[in-house]
């Protein structure tokens, strides 16, 4: 069989970034994406951390089309009818180089894809791989409907349900508690109307993570990221809760709720709908992260299960950029060395635990069986919310001391054993 240098399958973040590596060292290398174009089918909130990756990217990082640069963090905890409302800044997140950027993923992606066929890797678009190729025992290509296409390697860069990975024998079937669905509407605003709201200027950006009843109990909770002229605003929803809940709801009508909401509202007054989507994610963690080498195949992005999920931070597009470009580095050094083997390409676990990929995976394994607790989502935001209440509320009788009116509040909600378990599972983050 005729082979190429390379298969990428995949045209997100961690695929383009591994067609652009293996193309500038003059690799022969095809990305083969099912969607209609490298970023199409993309449903990132979204927000990208540049800093852990600009050293492996530079000339992508520094030229990119990001939307805003972040300077504010929003967070608000939510009951029925209350809202608690925080916001963060600081004067160095003004002065670059910038820790983050929100972005749009097709337009981004777009972008990327230009620059990697400028180095001369081949984008072949609406291209659904069903299949892997071997020989000897060995990944040696893909095939297409009739088309079978041979590599010295591939590499898995096709999201978090990676069927590659399975049909490799790297990780089994998946599980619904290791995955939720992220749905996200964008709504097109003038930029001077963003930045008034926001009480933003220029090309400054704001990122909002919202908790508590907008889920309804479940794992997950909302965002919004502000772009150069649309808003970004969505909500993660633990897959397997949804799917079993006995109240009937489902991602639209808790998205319908979500955007009614007064705190939600204000921001997205008066903007068009432009755009609703809906994806599913990896929230497992490392605990269920499949094999990454395999002999002529690599598993990067998604389809590896880099992501993490803290609450305050949603992390995976840094993740998939470095995981990309590890992996093409070490397809290049294999390819140089004409060794494909599993004992060659296992330098790519060497590369990950060096970087910053695989420790803050380890040191976060455990974030979603801490976060995956219901009364994070009902009783805290509950006792937030009333807290708050009775600090602030002035009514026709005499007022208790404030002292008196937090422990009455937290002896409602918080003074219990189920608290103190919830207190020592944080201690594992």
């Amino acid at each position: 069989m005729d082979k190429i240098d390379a298969i990428v399958v995949g045209g997100g973040l961690a695929g383009l970034s591994a067609a652009y590596k293996l193309a500038e060292a003059g690799k022969q290398v095809i990305l083969l994406e099912r969607g209609d174009a490298p970023g199409s089918k993309n449903v990132t909130g979204g927000r990208i951390y540049v800093g852990p990756v600009r050293k492996y990217l530079p000339e992508i990082m520094d030229s990119a089309p990001f939307e805003r640069h972040v300077v504010k963090e929003m967070v608000t905890v939510l009951d029925d009818t209350s809202a608690l409302s925080c916001e963060y800044t600081n004067k160095k997140w003004r002065q670059g180089p910038y820790m983050s950027y929100t972005v749009l993923r097709a337009r981004f992606d777009s972008w990327f894809a230009d620059q990697a066929a400028a180095k001369g890797a081949f984008i072949i678009p609406k291209k659904k791989v069903e299949s892997l190729l071997w020989e000897d025992g060995k990944v040696a290509g893909i095939k297409s409907g009739p088309e079978e296409i041979g590599a010295h390697v591939v590499i898995a860069a096709d999201g978090a349900l990676s069927f590659m990975a399975e049909q490799a024998g790297m990780r089994g079937p998946h599980k619904p508690q290791n995955l939720a669905v992220a749905v996200k509407e964008i709504y097109q605003l003038d930029e001077k109307v963003i930045e008034d709201r926001f009480g933003l200027e220029n090309d400054e950006g704001a990122a909002g993570l919202y908790m508590g009843s907008v889920t309804q109990g479940m794992f997950g909770g909302g965002f919004l990221y502000t772009n150069r002229d649309t808003l970004s605003v969505g909500l993660v929803l633990g897959i397997h809760q949804l799917a079993s809940n006995d109240h009937g709801l489902d991602a639209p009508s808790l998205m319908e709720s979500f955007t009614g909401r007064p705190e939600i509202r204000r921001f997205i007054k008066g903007g068009e709908l432009k755009e609703y989507s809906a994806h599913i994610i990896s929230e497992a963690g490392i605990g269920t992260m499949p094999k990454l080498v395999a002999g002529g195949m690599l598993i990067a992005g998604d389809a590896a299960g880099f992501a993490l999920n803290l609450g305050l931070t949603v992390r995976g597009m840094e993740f998939a950029i470095a995981s990309g470009v590890m992996a093409a580095e070490t397809a290049i050094e294999a390819l140089n060395q004409n060794d494909t083997s599993t004992t060659t390409l296992s330098g790519y676990e060497k590369r990950l635990r060096e970087s910053f990929v695989l420790p803050d995976m380890e040191t976060f394994r455990n974030a979603r069986e801490v976060l995956d607790r219901q009364r994070l989502f009902t009783v805290y935001p509950r006792f937030i919310c009333e807290l708050f209440d009775e600090l602030f509320t002035i009514d026709d009788g005499p007022k208790e001391g404030l002292y008196a009116s937090a422990k009455r509040v937290a002896k409602k909600y918080v003074l219990n054993i189920d608290t103190i378990k919830d207190l020592l599972a944080a201690r594992k983050l």
